[in-house]
């Protein structure tokens, strides 16, 4: 069996200290703010906030948005209720905004 020598009796010490120093770091980037790894709730914003996707419909209720973001889910187009400040608003990308009108004014 080997021997550490005369450094044997540091080891203990400074794994114990290596192990702190890790622990201290990890809980100070857990518990920083600012950084978190959580997702937030996501906060409603106005129409235009929501990057490509274009408004095709400006439903009163949830549950009506809703029927109208399955009914075009449903004939092959990509939908996304969005909860905008002025209520709540079924919306695609430009490219599909024209298709998407036509199926709900069919509907």
């Amino acid at each position: 069996m080997q021997s550490w020598g005369s450094y044997s009796f540091a080891f203990g010490p400074l794994v114990a200290f290596v192990a702190v120093g890790l622990l201290v770091v990890l809980l100070r980037w857990t518990y920083s703010r600012g950084k978190s790894v959580v997702e937030r709730r996501p906060q409603p914003g106005t129409e235009d906030e929501y990057g490509l996707l274009e408004v095709v419909s400006k439903p009163t209720t949830f549950i009506e948005a809703e029927v109208q973001r399955r009914t075009l889910l449903d004939a092959g187009i990509r939908a996304t209720l969005a909860p905008t400040t002025e209520g709540p608003r079924v919306m695609v990308f430009p490219t599909e905004a024209g298709l998407a009108r036509q199926i709900l004014e069919q509907r």
